[in-house]
């Protein structure tokens, strides 16, 4: 069966950085692209980035510059750098395995699909 599951979340000051991990198993990490979605407070669960097969990255215009996605073959991960951070950033942040490739999603504006194998989330907050 497939389990992913994240972590790393914290508080973290405006500005700070912190690394998100995610961990497979159950599946070849190497032949999935993986996704970091995040849902703030009263708001809809949106796409953050994605790291494709052959390891192409794309982000949702407002992390650009800021967050850097990563594999780690050997550790059945792949990692959320998140540098910059702002106060909007504070989030629950999910990894998953989406029913779409890694273009599609940013081409479609990060809308998330049905269906997909998903983690239970880690708590980023952004705070003074």
């Amino acid at each position: 069966q497939v389990q992913l599951v994240e972590s790393g979340g914290d508080l973290v000051q405006p500005g700070g950085s912190l690394r998100l991990s995610c961990t497979a198993s159950g599946l070849l990490m190497e032949d999935y692209a993986i996704s970091w979605f995040h849902r703030a407070p009263g708001k809809e669960r949106e796409g953050v980035s994605c790291i494709s097969t052959v390891n192409d990255t794309y982000y949702v215009d407002s992390v650009k510059g800021r967050f850097t996605i990563s594999r780690d073959i050997a550790k059945h991960a792949v990692y959320l750098q998140m540098s910059s951070l702002k106060f909007e950033d504070t989030a629950v942040y999910f990894c998953a395995v989406l029913p779409q490739s890694c273009w599609a999603l940013n081409r479609g504006g990060w809308v998330e699909p049905s269906g997909g194998y998903w983690g239970q989330g880690t708590q980023v907050t952004v705070s003074t």
